[in-house]
């Protein structure tokens, strides 16, 4: 008995010392908190407050409050101080002694739920009937001219838009938005508009133009028998095929006048090869057609017309076409210059005797990164899908050394991404683009998602220019580098001088910047931090993107949808199956909510019925 009652002192007195260093993490802290928005002044406080008691390992704490019935602090980050006493309240009460609890809380532990719950509110809009966790979506360019995928968005359940600016301009987004604002009033509903300033990118500049020539494929089995023609549209040079086409083949007018569905199109392709075009339809001034040849198609071919209700062939020739994308093929131990000047990139050079007299070479669009840059640093490129090793740097150039690429070689294209986790970049704050943007975005959006946080002088310098130009809106912080999660205490109490703010998980940049092994580690903490400030969080990249994709999720999408229930919002990317998503990710969260309320498990009535 005295053994049990000693370890509730030791307990006791280790809830007390957390106290402490609570209480000093207030004054330690005191600059930062004075300077938060009045909404967040409660919420600040218990973010420090998370901070010291993170600065404690409590597991064998946890594990002995739990073999003594009690709470085990699992779910203490909306309300630390109130947690903590009400444990040590229960402690005192099983040592036969009287609880003397007069600390001074904050947040109390309905307190904290609330104030989380305002934050959401007011960052995304009222929750909808019968699901709290908002659903956003990335809105593709369609979105400006097709009101009824808009609409359809909106009534399957989207709480919130978001418009990148990193991709067309202000009349689409003001087409879109119309929309949207148009949608909303048809249905009775509120649907938020973030919009994604674009920041600086460091990314893969231009190729090298390489032949002109159209690449027909049609997908084969196993058996290497066609199951699919490839969609072929033939119009004149000025007319662009539309997005469906699998290639275009450009001719005279006259020619693709008497073009009739039926017809056959007959030509040699560039290896001399026969091949087959049968016309399947008309649209306006131009045809489609089916190819179930794989051919190779340049400018100047000659092109019969073999009519199938009379004994005619009309000749023609193939017009201009567009220059296929060069790459560069790069393979592990394969060298690469990465070059300030804009001069188009260019694969590897050889002579005829197979003797490489040219490195690949390719530019980069932001150069000012080489002074930051170190021999024997890491480099990526196209999202971790090339892995490379800095091995010179000098004022006009990076020599790299690829240490993982497919053993078949992987593909560098333009404008591609480039990371660099390990190096410490200057580079940071507002482009001119994004300036200017922002006299956009602060008239037709709710808030703004800005990229690549890495500390609290980037939340400043977005602060400072709304102050500019006298603006107040909602302020989003995507958190995507290595530096971003390590500053991210520092910066959550910066972007809580203006009110809401939501955070980001940036799920794929991350990764590539921290890797694989570390991103449930880092996912877990930012969600905690996060509820320690009651600042609301996007769970964002890649949710259900198979099913956005193609049509079919995967088991693993699934879980990770289900996991999403602990953020306070989900992200979608675009997709063709964008709808049958948002209604899965619908489905799967308010099943999710009846189990789990953030990270505690909560226990209906057991329920085996699948409806």
């Amino acid at each position: 008995m005295k053994a049990q009652k000693d370890t509730l002192e030791v307990m006791i007195a280790r809830i007390d010392d957390i106290c402490g260093q609570a209480r000093s993490y207030e004054k330690k802290y005191a600059e930062e908190i004075a300077k938060v928005e009045p909404s967040f002044r409660e919420s600040a406080l218990n973010l420090v407050h998370y901070l010291a008691l993170r600065n404690n390992d409590i597991r064998d704490l946890q594990k002995e409050l739990g073999y003594s019935g009690l709470a085990s602090l699992s779910k203490v980050e909306g309300h630390v101080l109130a947690s903590l006493c009400a444990t040590r309240k229960m402690l005192k009460i099983l040592t036969g002694k009287k609880s003397r609890e007069t600390a001074d809380i904050p947040v109390t532990i309905k307190k904290g739920v609330k104030l989380l719950n305002n934050h959401t509110k007011a960052l995304f809009g009222s929750k909808s009937k019968g699901r709290k966790t908002r659903i956003m979506v990335t809105l593709p360019r369609e979105a400006s001219s097709d009101y009824k995928l808009v609409y359809e968005l909106i009534r399957n359940g989207i709480n919130v838009a978001r418009i990148n600016c990193a991709h067309d301009d202000e009349e689409i987004w003001e087409k879109i938005i119309i929309n949207i604002r148009k949608a909303e009033a048809s249905l009775g509903r509120t649907c938020k508009i973030i919009m994604d300033l674009g920041g600086p990118k460091l990314r893969t500049g231009p190729m090298m133009p390489g032949p002109k020539v159209a690449h027909l494929i049609p997908p084969k089995d196993e058996m290497g028998r066609v199951i699919k023609p490839s969609l072929v549209w033939i119009s004149t040079e000025n007319s662009l095929p539309p997005a469906k086409a699998d290639a275009f083949i450009p001719a005279s007018a006259k020619w693709i006048s008497e073009i009739k569905k039926g017809d056959e199109i007959q030509y040699k392709d560039a290896r001399g090869k026969k091949c087959t075009l049968k016309v399947i339809a008309r649209e306006g001034k131009a045809a489609w057609a089916h190819s179930y040849d794989s051919a190779y198609i340049t400018p100047g071919l000659e092109i019969n017309l073999i009519k199938h209700d009379v004994q005619a062939q009309k000749t023609d020739h193939i017009g201009d076409l567009t220059s296929i994308e060069q790459t560069i093929i790069l393979r592990k131990g394969d060298n690469l210059i990465l070059h300030k000047d804009t001069t188009p990139g260019e694969p590897a050079h050889y002579n005829e005797s197979g003797k490489l007299t040219r490195l690949p070479h390719i530019s980069c669009t932001l150069p000012e990164v080489f002074k930051d840059l170190k021999a024997g640093e890491p480099i990526l490129f196209d999202d971790g899908k090339i892995e490379g090793i800095i091995k010179e740097v000098t004022d006009e150039k990076l020599h790299v050394t690829i240490t993982f690429a497919r053993e078949s070689g992987s593909k560098l294209r333009a404008d591609k991404g480039i990371n660099l986790p390990e190096s410490n970049l200057s580079v940071s704050g507002l482009t001119e683009k994004d300036k200017k943007d922002l006299h956009f975005i602060i008239q037709h959006a709710d808030a703004i998602n800005l990229s690549f946080v890495n500390g609290p002088e980037d939340v400043i310098n977005l602060l400072s220019e709304l102050k500019r130009i006298k603006a107040t809106i909602g302020i989003i912080l995507k958190i995507e580098t290595r530096k971003g999660f390590q500053y991210l205490p520092e910066i959550l109490l910066t972007a809580m001088r203006t009110y809401p703010v939501g955070v980001m998980i940036a799920r794929g940049d991350m990764v590539i910047e921290c890797g694989w092994k570390y991103m449930a580690k880092i996912q877990y903490e930012i969600l905690r931090l996060c509820e320690a400030a009651h600042i609301p969080n996007i769970y964002a990249t890649q949710v259900l993107e198979g099913l956005a994709k193609k049509g079919m999720p995967s088991r693993a999408e699934i879980t990770d949808a289900a996991s999403s229930q602990q953020a306070e919002c989900v992200m979608l990317n675009k997709g063709p199956y964008i709808i049958p998503a948002i209604r899965m990710l619908d489905k799967i969260l308010r099943n999710t909510e009846k189990y789990q309320d953030k990270q505690a498990t909560l226990l209906p009535i057991l329920d085996t019925k699948l409806e």
